[in-house]
């Protein structure tokens, strides 16, 4: 539709149609047209789902082709409808959890898993996706860490930027593409304590220097939505947070397209206390820029009333509907209402083939190998036995895979009878997944207790180590451990799963950990009894395959850790880019007393970001700088050779940071400024370099200009972030 025909169409339009825009309801508010029980106990009317403007997590192509059809027909304009979903790491075909896609340090790769995400839901009928989340976090206890890039802002935004870029492409009208949803504006990342939906404090500066890029790169990646955060910043409700929304993300980032709240946020307004009642919620989430309500009735119950009393200025909604119009427009929805849903493609991209094949891909290199003493990993095959809950367990999708069946999950256990190299090998699960006193919520449904006699499977486990060569031990948290809701205060492994790691080791010394987790874990007992550990995170359907391609050499490890794993849980937040302090502390806890530390565990994670290690071995040469001064239009170029030192084919990722020496405000230790993977045969070896500019080193200044200080830098090149493998040069005017 011609942009001058949009227009007409919006003036077209009844004020009842235009707040009908403004709404998102539920799929399960949808019963043929008619009001169900819980949309009536919430106020929604038969008008309301009449000319609402969206409904998500619905599927299937042909339900939401007839839904679309009907509603259309009864419409008054006969305006087609936004289907929404959360497509987190995939629809039916799923990739690692975020958070492990991010350990490839890889975004060509992610981009490409968000393509095939969006094929596979756009051949459903979805227009919509609720991804990426550009949230950054350096408390692991979050739950919903499993959704984001970690603790890096830098590795955070091009992550961001790629999945905006594998959903959308460069074109929406195109087969197979859907819009990406940005979440969760802002600081949603950093709540008190850990606990989600918490209060967050963060200083202007720390906002804007480490938490507001990741959105500001997926906004330049050309996000058609961005959804707002349930928690407070400055103590007012992101959704009711006009500085934020129309200031920072419309004036600031040039944002231009839809804004939604979260589930309910708006209704939330009033636990939070600033709304006294459902209309003035309404009047402050509209001035402040949201332009659809997610499934919460206040839009649809307040803003006529507020607009015919003249609360509410009719510009506020005439804004808010052309913004959505405009993503129907673009989605091409008017010309073609259904886009890309059709039952034929259903069946030949879902689950397909070349789709499975690209999530093994992406699995295995997300995996993270934390240790290898004695080389004990790649396995020859028949060498070890495999005991652990994971062992057998498909559930290895992260919890938001909502869409995802587990009968399409490719388990360890079933890879390894697959694989005539592995299909005798004994298998045992050795203890429940978690202890049976404190199983998780569920994220959807209430889970099935497990069954299982602990003694005798624990016996069984201990028979079998006893008597092997090696020992694959598969444990880690329950899919329903992490996700939206689920923060913990504890972040060790469950006590029956110590308990069998106990038992294990006291028979066999060459042990072999692979560890599924949707979050960084206190890792501390596997460090100290397991010989090797190999970081799986939550794989997806392909996982099986993944895990024991990489365990039998097939794939060698490359992933590096997007996030820190604290040494314990009292540690968090940790993060590699933190500020020095005017104590810093270097030596071990015992030594001394007054230096910012603790006295009874290290102020280092156990495993830092960007760490990871390989079947192969690398060396970085010492860096060269091309020149010692840099000014603000020259460049300098940095640079190591890296040679594979080991017996493997394997692929390293070069990391470079940064570290501003003195400035007029505190500044980080060091600040990931860029990464290149390479991969290198036994004793090859090939200059890696990075072009340093003066942009790179900008912050926010005393004055809060983002602007440099000329001074002096430090510039390190390495294969993680304790790398001090470095040389300096100084920034002059």
């Amino acid at each position: 539709m011609k942009e001058s025909e949009l227009r007409t169409l919006l003036s077209d339009l009844s004020l009842e149609e235009k707040i009908g825009q403004l709404i998102q309801l539920p799929g399960y508010f949808q019963n043929a047209g008619n009001i169900t029980g819980p949309a009536g106990d919430m106020g929604f009317t038969q008008e309301d789902l009449r000319l609402a403007g969206s409904y998500l997590s619905i599927i299937g192509a042909e339900k939401l082709k007839k839904m679309q059809t009907e509603f259309m027909a009864q419409h008054p304009h006969h305006i087609p409808l936004l289907f929404m979903a959360d497509i987190i790491n995939g629809y039916r075909t799923v990739f690692p959890i975020p958070l492990a896609q991010a350990c490839t340090f890889d975004p060509e790769l992610v981009e490409d898993s968000a393509a095939v995400a969006a094929r596979e839901a756009a051949a459903s009928g979805i227009h919509v996706t609720f991804s990426p989340m550009a949230d950054l976090v350096r408390d692991a206890r979050w739950g919903r860490v499993m959704e984001s890039a970690g603790e890096d802002p830098f590795l955070s935004g091009h992550m961001a930027a790629a999945m905006v870029r594998g959903y959308q492409g460069s074109d929406l009208r195109e087969p197979g593409r859907i819009a990406a949803c940005l979440k969760h504006f802002a600081g949603y990342g950093a709540p008190e304590g850990g606990r989600d939906y918490n209060t967050v404090e963060l200083s202007e500066r720390t906002l804007r220097e480490d938490y507001l890029p990741a959105y500001a790169a997926a906004v330049n990646a050309g996000c058609e939505l961005v959804m707002t955060s349930f928690n407070t910043l400055n103590r007012i409700p992101s959704a009711a947070n006009t500085w934020l929304l129309r200031e920072i993300l419309r004036r600031e980032m040039g944002f231009e397209g839809m804004i939604i709240s979260d589930w309910n946020a708006l209704e939330e307004l009033l636990a939070h206390g600033i709304a006294a009642d459902p209309s003035e919620a309404a009047f402050l989430a509209l001035r402040a820029g949201v332009d659809m309500d997610m499934v919460s009735p206040i839009y649809a119950c307040n803003l006529k009333a507020l607009v015919e009393n003249g609360k509410v200025p009719m510009k506020w909604i005439d804004e808010s509907v052309w913004r959505i119009l405009s993503l129907k427009n673009r989605l091409g929805l008017f010309e073609h209402p259904f886009k890309d849903a059709d039952e034929t493609a259903e069946k030949t991209v879902l689950l397909s083939d070349e789709n499975r094949l690209r999530a093994r891909k992406c699995a295995e290199q997300s995996f993270v190998l934390l240790r290898n003493e004695d080389a004990l990993l790649p396995l020859s095959g028949t060498d070890a036995v495999f005991i652990g809950p994971y062992a057998e367990s498909p559930l290895l999708n992260g919890v938001w895979s909502i869409f995802a069946d587990d009968s399409d999950t490719v388990s360890l256990g079933s890879a390894l009878r697959r694989c005539p190299q592995t299909r005798e090998v004994p298998i045992a699960r050795g203890c429940t997944m978690c202890d049976p006193e404190q199983p998780p919520i569920g994220f959807q449904h209430p889970l099935p207790l497990e069954t299982l006699d602990a003694e005798t499977a624990l016996e069984e486990a201990v028979r079998l180590a006893k008597n092997a060569e090696k020992v694959v031990l598969c444990l880690g948290e329950h899919r329903e451990c992490s996700g939206e809701a689920a923060s913990r205060g504890d972040l060790s492994l469950p006590r029956c799963q110590l308990r069998l790691l106990d038992a294990v080791a006291a028979v066999n010394s060459n042990l072999i950990v692979v560890l599924f987790t949707g979050r960084p874990l206190d890792l501390r007992p596997l460090a100290e009894k397991a010989k090797s550990i190999l970081l799986c995170w939550l794989p997806g359907t392909e996982g099986g395959e993944a895990v024991l391609n990489t365990l039998l050499g097939a794939n060698n490890p490359s992933g590096k850790l997007s996030m820190s794993f604290p040494y314990c849980t009292g540690q968090v937040p940790v993060h590699y880019n933190h500020l020095n302090t005017g104590r810093p502390w270097k030596g071990g806890i015992r030594e001394g007393r007054f230096g910012s530390k603790y006295q009874d565990i290290p102020n280092a994670p156990l495993y830092p970001f960007g760490y990871g290690l390989s079947y192969t071995t690398f060396t970085c040469s010492p860096v060269t700088l091309s020149a010692a001064h840099l000014t603000r239009s020259s460049t300098i170029r940095a640079a190591v050779t890296l040679t594979n030192t080991g017996t493997r084919t394997g692929t390293e990722t070069v990391q470079l940071y940064i570290r501003d020496l003195s400035g007029s405000v505190a500044r980080p230790v060091r600040e990931l400024k860029g990464f290149t993977r390479v991969s290198l045969a036994p004793g090859e070896s090939q200059e890696v370099a990075f072009t340093i500019t003066e942009e790179m080193l900008r912050f926010y200044r005393l004055s809060m200009e983002y602007a440099s200080e000329c001074g002096d830098f430090d510039v390190f090149i390495g294969c993680d972030s304790r790398t001090d493998n470095g040389a300096r040069f100084t920034l002059t005017e």
